[in-house]
């Protein structure tokens, strides 16, 4: 294994790591904020800190990384739905616990994957729907207490954020070849934004400055660091083996939530831990398995100087999906073509 691929793999951990601390941290810190004040710092803090990055490397990005008027509705479908999803799982997170919750994020792979079935008509494979399957029935016993199975508010909550980000995650796909920090420095700011004047307009109170700091800080790492660190990996491992790895994060989020909070473990929890660990063992192993990269090479024929040559143009693609005989399409646009041009060195 070189190391470049390494490095990947550590930035996908890291990735999942980040985010991990979001849950169990954001328990505590709801002991001194609302939770939509808190789902607006928490982002405000992951744009500001990113922002402050993409300031220093803003000039080293290709023109075509960059949004334009083309990409407006899926931004603008992206930034609405990061306001309402923060929202939700803070209160989730506030009224229920903390480990059923960090479990719960893995309904994010069930909500997104129907999306991209139902409005992208994406292939899935039989052992993701059998994943899919012990993940809902995992999330669906997680809504219900232990004692007497009393339905859990707190539960239903976080599911209604989970699917609130799959529905993110298919409008984030479709810029998925654009600047990563302007990404996440709009979707902090302005989603961030946008819970402040929710929270504002419902009388919430806001809470002393030592712990906005604080939720900022958690923000910038559980989101806005959580975010680059995984599509750092992407551009190497690819987004499948990426999203295996990142697969780890609620299990880690689970652990450090009994650590740091002391919950303790029912028979309820403990039914629901082992189902959603078989369901998300066999969405990793179906992601790593049937992950397959391949190079293609393309013939340009263009002029330089009044004499025409030719290059190849070799790039390498990435896909999670299972293809008859190992044949399938995809189009290749003329910004792909014209980044390549202006790269060359001529």
């Amino acid at each position: 294994m070189n190391r470049r691929k390494i490095k990947a793999i550590i930035f996908a951990l890291a990735a999942a790591l980040f985010y991990a601390i979001n849950v169990p941290f954001s328990k505590v810190l709801l002991n001194h904020m609302s939770p939509t004040y808190q789902a607006g710092f928490l982002y405000l803090g992951a744009g500001v800190g990113v922002g402050i990055l993409y300031a220093f490397n803003h000039k080293k990005e290709n023109r075509f990384e960059r949004l334009t008027k083309a990409d407006l509705p899926y931004t603008i479908g992206m930034i609405v739905l990061d306001i309402i999803a923060p929202i939700l799982l803070m209160v989730g997170i506030n009224i229920g616990e903390s480990s059923n919750a960090s479990l719960l994020g893995n309904f994010e792979i069930v909500a997104t994957t129907f999306i991209a079935l139902i409005i992208f008509k994406e292939a899935v494979s039989k052992r993701l729907w059998l994943a899919i399957a012990l993940i809902t029935l995992s999330s669906i016993l997680l809504t219900f207490n232990s004692s007497a199975m009393e339905f859990s508010l707190g539960s239903a909550f976080v599911l209604c954020a989970t699917i609130c980000w799959g529905l993110e995650n298919n409008c984030t796909r479709q810029l998925s070849g654009k600047s990563t920090y302007q990404i996440v420095t709009l979707k902090g700011l302005c989603s961030g934004a946008g819970s402040l004047i929710i929270a504002w307009s419902i009388s919430e109170n806001a809470s002393e400055l030592q712990y906005i700091i604080l939720t900022m800080l958690l923000g910038f790492v559980s989101y806005g660091l959580s975010i680059f660190t995984y599509i750092r990996a992407q551009k190497t491992l690819g987004a499948a083996k990426t999203s295996a790895y990142y697969a780890v994060a609620p299990f880690i989020s689970v652990f450090l939530s009994f650590v740091i909070l002391k919950e303790r473990f029912t028979v309820n929890y403990l039914m629901s831990l082992l189902i959603m660990l078989l369901g998300t063992g066999i969405i990793v192993y179906d992601t790593l398995i049937y992950a397959h990269r391949h190079e293609h090479k393309h013939m340009l024929t263009h002029n330089h100087n009044g004499t025409i040559h030719t290059h190849i143009i070799t790039h390498i693609h990435s896909h999670n999906h299972i293809f008859l005989n190992g044949k399938h399409t995809h189009a290749h646009s003329q910004a792909e073509l014209e980044k390549y041009l202006v790269n060359h060195d001529m």
